[in-house]
């Protein structure tokens, strides 16, 4: 028992100690807040300082890294190459017969420059090196022998400052396959579409969760509102059971009405503790979209607003310009612009393939044995074709193929942003048919328990009946809030369908919240200086 003891006295501070720390200025603010949580504050909210947000607008940072990699193909590059050759010139620059064993080199540096059209060209300067006798023509180092020949490694033409230096200059041209498109080319053209891609990511994970907040916005305002009800309706069952109980024991009433009338307060008060599960279930969700200082805002009931009671509904010409809207704005819709945008790209590249390759190149010869013979420079045509070219048939075929599913696809996104328009439409008609009809049958139930209730103070029905009444009158305050909020839903549902809700709040509501330059929405984006 002792170590037992002991072993409990050293465990109490770890486990105080592993208790999750909180944020005492978020919950400050979080106690001392006394306005309500409004649907615009929750969209700011989330293009303020949402996590996700901000990882997708990463992708704007990832597109400029393409487009910076893809720029590499043709980046100016310094090169510098030496090369040292040893050999014999039996007849080649003497006429004694007796070979010369000589040592000749030279040392290049030049830039080099492409071009996305196929091209390549470079200049820099050529240092030559080597044995005496191959600069001068005089074997110093055996001065019994004269050799025979000119000064041969001296260069003839473009000599810069001094006899062994000189200029050179050279490069090379694709004129069939290759020519202004290629791969570099297209990989480019494919990278410089990133960016908007890019965007159209972005635009597609704020809509998403701009939906995602706004749904989860007003089922917690359901659940608080519906809890309410239930929490009055315990409060009224609590004291009639209490006057019930009264009038039995003064035997007014039969001792089975005082067990009846707490049957309903345990079955009302198992309804309370559900409602305000339900509560808290949807307060943590919500909590998600709801960020400060890096951490989620558990939102309060009280913070709950009430429904607006103004249900308009939009007219048959805002109808066809929403559709209009929906197939310009969606990104759904402009992310597949991007995808034919790149297909074409592909498909250039694929029937260039199929061209002969004809590469016409010239520069400097490679090797100082060339040179210091004479032969200074080279030019080449090269020319190269597939018998059957069927790689690039078959990419040829692939791309076209990839361009009438794209146009298929197209089609049926088209049309499935407008049907989506109405839909939501459909949704927000019956929804606000649905808040009328649930307003008159609440008026009506309320109608109904407040004559039951007159009854049963006269004494001419029971505690039963009673009960019924008022679960009537709660039942329809949940069907009311429900339809409330399926309406306020499906006019979120319109802007999502109309791709509204894919841009971002103004600068001017965003301001009321946090700081609109360093949102989450606008993470990624280049920076003067950063990039």
């Amino acid at each position: 028992m002792i170590l037992l003891l002991l072993f409990s006295l050293i465990m109490v501070p770890a486990i105080a100690l592993a208790e999750p720390v909180i944020d005492s200025s978020v919950m400050q603010a979080q106690s001392t807040r006394t306005a309500p949580l409004t649907i615009e504050e929750v969209l700011a909210r989330i293009e303020l300082t949402h996590p996700l947000l901000r990882a997708t607008g990463l992708e704007r940072a990832q597109a400029r890294a393409k487009v910076l990699k893809a720029l590499g193909a043709w980046e100016p590059k310094v090169r510098n190459e030496v090369e040292f050759d040893r050999y014999q010139t039996f007849n080649l620059t003497n006429v004694s017969g007796a070979p010369n064993h000589l040592s000749s080199g030279y040392s290049d540096l030049f830039l080099k420059i492409g071009h996305p059209w196929g091209w390549e060209f470079f200049g820099g300067i050529r240092n030559v090196f080597g044995d005496h006798a191959t600069l001068l023509g005089d074997d110093t180092l055996n001065p019994r022998r004269n050799v025979q020949s000119p000064a041969v490694a001296v260069p003839q033409d473009l000599q810069l400052f001094y006899p062994q230096q000189m200029a050179i200059v050279g490069g090379r041209l694709n004129l069939l396959r290759g020519f202004m498109v290629n791969d570099e080319f297209a990989a480019f053209q494919q990278a410089e579409l990133a960016g908007p891609q890019a965007e159209v990511k972005v635009a597609q994970k704020r809509q998403d969760l701009y939906l995602a907040g706004a749904v989860q916005y007003w089922d917690w305002q359901v659940a608080v509102k519906q809890a309410d009800v239930v929490k009055r309706a315990l409060a009224v069952a609590e004291d009639r059971y209490r006057m019930v109980e009264g009038k039995a024991k003064a035997g007014a009433v039969a001792p089975i009405d005082a067990v009846e009338a707490r049957e309903e307060v345990q079955r009302r008060r198992e309804a309370a503790i559900a409602a305000q599960r339900k509560v808290e279930y949807e307060q943590y969700k919500l909590a998600l979209f709801l960020w400060e200082n890096g951490e989620p805002v558990t939102p309060r009931p009280e913070w709950a607003p009430e429904f607006h009671g103004d249900m308009p509904l939009p007219s048959e010409e805002d109808v066809a310009a929403f559709k209009v809207e929906a197939t310009e704005d969606r990104p759904e819709v402009r992310d597949l612009y991007i995808e034919a945008k790149l297909n074409n790209i592909e498909i250039k590249l694929a029937k260039n393939s199929l061209l002969p390759k004809l590469t016409v190149e010239g520069g400097p010869a490679i090797g100082s044995i060339y040179w210091v013979g004479g032969v200074g420079y080279r030019m080449a045509t090269l020319f190269s074709m597939p018998l059957f070219n069927r790689t690039a048939r078959g990419k040829v075929l692939h791309a076209e193929a990839e361009q009438e599913r794209l146009a298929y696809k197209q089609a049926y996104t088209e049309r499935q942003v407008q049907i989506d328009v109405d839909n939501w439409l459909s949704a927000q008609v019956r929804a606000r048919d649905r808040v009328k009809a649930a307003t008159e049958a609440l008026r009506l139930a309320k109608t109904l328990e407040e004559g039951e209730r007159a009854r049963f103070n006269m004494g001419a029905t029971s505690v039963l009946f009673v009960n019924l009444r008022e679960r009537a009158v709660v039942q329809a305050a949940y069907e009311l809030y429900r339809a409330q909020a399926d309406y306020v839903v499906s006019r979120g549902g319109m802007l999502w369908a109309r791709g509204a809700l894919a841009k971002p709040l103004a600068d001017s509501v965003l301001a009321k919240y946090g700081d609109q330059l360093h949102s989450a929405g606008a993470s990624g984006k280049k920076l003067i200086g950063r990039d």
